[in-house]
């Protein structure tokens, strides 16, 4: 059995236009190093790494400029040789500024690295693997980006039987991982296999929805005959079909308790770039240095897929797609449902950079917001199967206490309520105040002897 189709779909969801048209059928282009690279110390979930050089160092391509800066925390490293030309807060796709690197290429790409080319990968030990991945510097690249090391290294009362990798890209306009599937479907499978031997799982099971049938059939091609217990699960274009818990339990069935983990149902998901960046991590020694990102939206000359450097503007990108057309009205880093709004194109991509999108006036409907009408559609929407409409009032009413004995906690923020709301209710900027107030809360409690 190469490919099958989900017996499951979870509950809610919606299915807003896709746009992926735009970008579906462009390879992937490798982007130069533009003049000058912004690497941000804090691209990734957890602590934000520590520089380990300075202003005037010359580092080679391969070099680590920052380290770990504990277990929840990545290392980051140089996408080319160049200069440091000096540390100092910049802007990010969240919103916030954070410390930097201002880099400059030399235009030479000097490669330099630590890490030992594994191609023998089946004869080291898993945990030498996993710590391969840590040094790496590989992070969740579907947005979250969540340090690898550490999702490959569960405790061992939590065995995983079951490895999925996450070919969903259920976000509209964004293709990156599209394109991933159809042009590197066989170097996917083998770091697929290098993530089930790192975890000792038995099955494997790539997850890609019905609109990206090409990428279907080239991995269902590519399935190599030695990969045993691995297939192809097809599953119903419905977003957010690539959140976790929602993938899980269509190609499995099982539902990961609330306040739970993947884990603790015997699974792990990775995403299709995490996963090739395992492999190039282990198979070539290559650091995470670069990405694929797709330029779209119709406020963009050409849109494109890209492998681009890490630490890239997103104005060089825009550029490199001719650059924009008309009046542009918002610019989103990621994708339109879970994306971040951009006051402006002097922010640089980072590890989980999946998109940047120009939209024109057309695609950007003026802002309203009245109160709840009581419909229930962001009930019939929420794949949490939470209460948005009654968690967003007692937000508004400060009632943070309420809202948490509601699982606001469990809100993975994807729109699905917002779009559907006939009110027009900021309600994912209600659900992310409060788990910002509740995380802020938590982390301020007396810890328990």
């Amino acid at each position: 059995m190469k490919t099958f189709p989900s017996p499951f779909c979870f509950s809610g969801g919606i299915h807003p236009a896709y746009n992926k048209d735009l970008t579906c059928g462009e390879a992937i282009r490798r982007l130069s190093c533009p003049a000058q690279l912004v690497i941000s110390l804090s691209q990734h979930l957890g602590a934000p790494a520590v520089p380990c050089v300075k202003a005037g160092d010359i580092v080679s391509g391969g070099q680590r400029l920052a380290d770990a800066a504990g277990m929840i925390s990545a290392p980051i490293h140089a996408p080319t040789s160049g200069k440091v030309v000096r540390i100092e807060p910049a802007p990010t796709p969240l919103g916030r500024p954070a410390p930097a690197i201002l880099f400059e290429p030399d235009g030479r790409d000097v490669w330099e690295s630590t890490l030992d080319p594994l191609a023998d990968w089946q004869t080291h030990d898993p945990r030498a693997l996993a710590e391969r991945v840590g040094a790496a510097g590989v992070v969740g690249m579907g947005g979250a980006g969540f340090p690898t090391q550490v999702k490959l290294s569960p405790p061992a009362d939590k065995p995983i039987d079951t490895l999925i990798i996450n070919g969903a890209e259920c976000e509209p306009y964004l293709t990156g991982d599209h394109r991933l599937m159809v042009e590197q479907a066989a170097t996917l499978w083998e770091g697929a296999a290098i993530i089930r031997h790192i975890l000792g799982a038995k099955t494997v099971r790539v997850a890609i929805e019905d609109n990206k049938p090409d990428a279907i059939r080239a991995m269902e091609t590519a399935l190599p005959t030695t990969l045993a217990d691995a297939a192809v699960c097809v599953l119903k274009t419905s977003y957010p079909q690539g959140s976790e818990k929602q993938q899980i339990f269509s190609v499995t069935g099982r539902v990961v308790p609330a306040g739970g983990l993947p884990m603790d149902v015997g699974c792990v998901v990775e995403n299709v770039g995490t996963t090739l960046a395992v492999w190039d991590a282990v198979v070539n020694g290559r650091p995470l240095i670069w990405r694929t990102i797709t330029v779209s939206g119709d406020a963009v000359t050409a849109p494109a897929n890209f492998l681009a450097p890490i630490g890239t503007p997103f104005a060089a990108l825009v550029e490199a797609c001719g650059g924009a057309k008309g009046r542009i009205a918002k610019i989103v880093a990621g994708g339109p449902m879970m994306g971040f709004a951009q006051a402006a194109l002097d922010v640089a991509m980072t590890k989980t950079s999946s998109g940047l999108l120009l939209l024109s006036a057309a695609r950007v409907p003026g802002y309203t917001s009245q109160p709840c009408i009581a419909c229930g559609r962001c009930l019939d929407a929420c794949p949490m199967r939470l209460m948005p409409a009654e968690l967003s009032q007692r937000i508004e009413a400060d009632d943070i206490d309420g809202a948490e004995q509601t699982f606001v906690m469990d809100c993975f923020e994807c729109g699905s309520c917002a779009f559907v709301c006939p009110a027009h209710r900021p309600l994912v900027q209600h659900m992310r105040r409060a788990k910002a107030v509740i995380i802020a809360r938590r982390r301020a409690a007396p810890k328990k002897s």
